[in-house]
């Protein structure tokens, strides 16, 4: 795997898993396919299926490229978070078990949820759980966990937009009918939302969270802004020592991978 996952946990305020990059050059490439809007190549990839070839245009590299360039103001941050969501899409794939997960992002300003993961019932015929993605690659993890990701997670819990998730839930298990023995609509009407309803937050963190303690205390309130049990609360980070330079650095190796491409086309 391109990515190695540790579990942790934090007695009854949150659990989940460190990520540490073991492939960069295969982590690059799968990044690579999902901005060439090839996410189902990646996943065969992930799963260890056989690879097919896949046909790719110099449209294709051109617009892949696009989503590498900087942002309007000069910066990355939008390119950055746009990485950071598909390397965090990857390790979901790796940890999904029987899960579905949406498709990633192809935009670098999308503005809907970063990410959804479905959970099923034994008999796949009921959605059990429905867990949100808030995934930030930052500098400032505990500011950008206190001023952003809190206030999302409290309008969530009170409700808002649930018509937002109810579509995408319902476009994702239409997309799954050949898994689906009951009529998506019935599995949708009779999801109880609040009950179902999880979250899976992963953000980046330097020096300062380099021990687990530290790292947990980046996640304190996360009981009382979602509570329930321990299970509802997902936790994940991956440390960086300047994340910005990294961030850097791999952008040009996915665009290497890319750039590939288009000597096959």
């Amino acid at each position: 795997m391109t990515i190695t996952l540790t579990a942790v946990d934090h007695e009854d305020l949150c659990h989940g898993w460190s990520w540490v990059i073991t492939d960069e050059a295969a982590l690059a490439a799968n990044v690579a396919r999902v901005a060439l809007g090839q996410a189902k190549h990646v996943i065969r990839v992930l799963d260890g299926l056989a690879e097919k070839p896949v046909k790719t245009t110099t449209d294709h590299v051109a617009d892949a490229l696009a989503k590498l360039a900087p942002d309007a103001d000069g910066s990355f941050h939008k390119c950055d978070g746009w990485l950071y969501q598909t390397i965090s899409w990857i390790a979901a794939h790796q940890n999904r078990n029987d899960a579905i997960l949406r498709l990633p992002h192809i935009r670098k300003a999308d503005h809907g949820f970063d990410g959804l993961q479905i959970e099923l019932s034994t008999d796949k015929a009921k959605v059990t759980t429905v867990v949100i993605f808030e995934d930030k690659a930052t500098t400032k993890p505990r500011d950008t966990i206190r001023e952003d990701v809190w206030p999302g997670i409290v309008a969530l819990e009170a409700g808002q937009r649930v018509t937002e998730l109810t579509q995408d839930v319902t476009a994702i298990l239409e997309a799954q009918q050949h898994i689906m023995p009951v009529d998506v609509e019935d599995v949708v009407d009779d999801i109880l939302w609040k009950e179902a309803r999880a979250y899976r937050v992963s953000i980046t963190v330097g020096n300062r969270h380099l021990k687990e303690a530290a790292r947990a205390r980046l996640f304190d309130g996360y009981s009382e802004i979602a509570p329930g049990p321990k299970e509802k609360r997902r936790a994940e980070t991956i440390y960086f020592s300047d994340m910005r330079a990294w961030m850097r650095e791999f952008s040009k190796l996915v665009e290497r991978k890319i750039s590939e491409h288009a000597n096959h086309v």
